[in-house]
């Protein structure tokens, strides 16, 4: 499981308190206001912020102390991050070699996740070329060949219509289950994470005593 263990970061204005567990091959849904602290709490996880105190742990070993390449998670980001000269085989295969160096084993990895997201054959387009849900699913290969159990969603659904939400929230429950990853979604608008998360976190700001906390909903929210 992922345990926040009161976990402590500043910020000038806030202080920001978080102290929960996740079980692993769940899915937590964090809502709040913007600037409300979804993001600091991503960032926490992920090693891009150090905690002032506390602990993070997965499966009972402490991963705070992991420079952030090293953590067991990747991170499906709102914008897509993939780089426009380069095709869709090489922004994929950037997730396991920044410098392209590839072996035969690792360009089977490539193609198993393009088959994965439904992008068969597609491995020499360029992202200029796909629609906003083909990129943001060329950005969830990238995240797959990475083989890390925990999935750090940043409102990976910002600019999508309604239609290829669904389809790319289909995608993502069907990878987590068949891959059991724990998974932690940010997002604005709570109709995201519905049918999708198995608890939900409200970051909450006590502004006469300058502190924000996640608060967790403990039942299921489909």
């Amino acid at each position: 499981m992922l345990k926040l263990d009161k976990v402590i970061f500043n910020y000038p204005e806030f202080q920001f308190n978080f102290d929960f567990e996740l079980a692993a091959g769940h899915c937590l849904g964090i809502l709040g206001e913007s600037g409300s602290g979804k993001s600091t709490l991503l960032n926490l996880i992920a090693g891009f912020l150090p905690p002032e105190s506390g602990h993070i742990y997965f499966d009972g070993q402490r991963i705070d102390q992991l420079k952030a390449h090293e953590r067991p998670l990747t991170i499906l980001f709102q914008e897509h991050n993939l780089f426009n000269h380069l095709t869709v085989y090489q922004n994929i295969g950037l997730g396991i070699s920044p410098s392209l160096k590839l072996t035969n084993a690792n360009q089977k990895t490539i193609y198993d996740a393009l088959e994965k997201v439904g992008l068969p054959n597609m491995d020499k387009r360029l992202p200029e070329s796909l629609s906003g849900g083909q990129r943001q699913r060329v950005a969830l290969a990238r995240c797959l060949v990475r083989s890390r159990p925990i999935l750090l969603l940043d409102e990976p659904f910002s600019g999508l219509n309604s239609e290829i939400k669904t389809e790319v929230k289909a995608l993502l429950m069907q990878l987590k289950t068949e891959l059991n990853l724990t998974m932690l979604w940010v997002t604005h608008d709570q109709t995201d994470l519905q049918g999708v998360s198995d608890q939900l976190a409200f970051i909450e700001q006590d502004r006469l005593n300058r502190t924000a906390k996640a608060a967790l909903i403990p039942h299921s929210s489909n």
